[in-house]
């Protein structure tokens, strides 16, 4: 039974992932999340954190698993326990957060001899398939941590 309560929370995770990257961020947030330079009012280059646009972004994230894994648990019967949950979750906001900096998966690409798929466009599918990759562990948790 591990297995399907596996696959089910992966999924509802996976589910809950694109409805906050594409359904609820907004163009704003994804050109700000990683950081980003204006021109100031002395016609300076003024470089801010974006850490306000990331962790907004990031507790969607957050907002939209704990629906998704609320869901999940009332509609099929899935016991899924509250320490479960929290772990689950603040592991995703948290890798979510570093994630979606950019740098890491810059320098992952270029580390890994992929640096001219960073510059034909490459950037957002190494992206996705990172959360995808460490998505696994929080499902992984809550089948094996008493989801049953």
């Amino acid at each position: 039974m591990a297995a399907a309560e596996f696959a089910a929370v992966y999924i509802a995770l996976f589910t809950a992932h694109h409805a906050a990257d594409y359904l609820a961020q907004s163009d704003r947030t994804s050109a700000r999340k990683a950081g980003w330079t204006e021109q100031g009012a002395d016609g300076e280059s003024v470089r801010h954190a974006g850490w306000g646009a990331n962790q907004l972004h990031a507790a969607t994230h957050s907002a939209a698993e704990l629906l998704a894994l609320g869901l999940l648990a009332a509609v099929v019967g899935l016991s899924l326990p509250l320490w479960g949950v929290t772990a689950a979750v603040l592991w995703n906001h948290l890798t979510h957060s570093l994630i979606d900096r950019r740098w890491p998966v810059r320098a992952w690409m270029c580390r890994t001899g992929a640096s001219g798929f960073v510059q034909r466009g490459g950037m957002p599918l190494v992206d996705q398939s990172m959360h995808l990759i460490f998505g696994l562990f929080p499902a992984a948790l809550l089948a094996a941590g008493g989801a049953s």
